[in-house]
């Protein structure tokens, strides 16, 4: 249920956005204009710290191009659905709200004035999420894959601090999972509440302490 959400709605908005030409993010003149006009649904900081809260969720239906939606939506189809399957679309659910929340609220943290877009942060928190339960073959895989994300994580245009958000953010989701179907249940509102503090800290530079 929650990953067939994510791939019609990442596909409606990119056939959408396909209406009109958007310049590339690495190349915008303008990130405000960009966020506002080019990518609607984008995170940026300037935005988000107005009151446009939902951008840390709506950026992850967002997609800059052809090659980064096809390849964000492979893993939503390969990774997610096997993932939704195994702990269940609620508790899925939950887990995708902590990782999205969690990644813009790192890209806000490192890139505040950057738009940025993209389901690659929600989605390196499920992987974050899955090395507590997986096996030990299974994290054998998980980690090189991982190390692949890394090395497209540090090429330009990319938001590494998107990417290390939503896997950190989803790390004690996967130690509460692996600690049973009841703690998690029980301390998934609890890390949600402090994802929301980080990213509402994120989005408001003003209320961080000056040195």
């Amino acid at each position: 249920m929650v990953c067939g959400a994510i791939l019609v709605g990442s596909a409606l908005m990119f056939l959408l956005g396909r209406t009109h030409l958007v310049p590339p993010l690495s190349s915008a003149p303008d990130g405000l204009l960009l966020a506002q006009e080019g990518i609607p649904l984008a995170l940026y900081g300037p935005l988000v710290q107005q009151g446009e809260y939902w951008r840390l969720l709506s950026c992850a239906f967002e997609h800059g191009s052809v090659l980064h939606i096809v390849f964000n939506m492979s893993v939503v189809y390969t990774l997610g659905f096997m993932l939704e399957r195994h702990i269940g679309s609620w508790r899925f659910l939950g887990l995708c709200l902590v990782t999205a929340v969690g990644s813009s609220a790192f890209a806000l943290f490192f890139n505040f004035d950057t738009p940025m877009v993209g389901a690659s942060g929600m989605i390196l928190g499920w992987a974050g999420v899955m090395l507590p339960i997986a096996t030990e073959q299974g994290r054998k895989e998980l980690g090189m894959w991982l190390v692949q994300v890394v090395v497209i994580s540090l090429l330009p245009g990319v938001s590494w601090a998107g990417h290390l958000g939503g896997f950190l953010f989803g790390l004690p989701c996967g130690v509460a999972l692996k600690l049973g179907g009841p703690v998690y249940n029980r301390a998934l509102p609890l890390i949600l509440f402090i994802t929301a503090v980080v990213a509402a800290f994120a989005a408001h530079p003003e209320w961080r302490p000056r040195s």
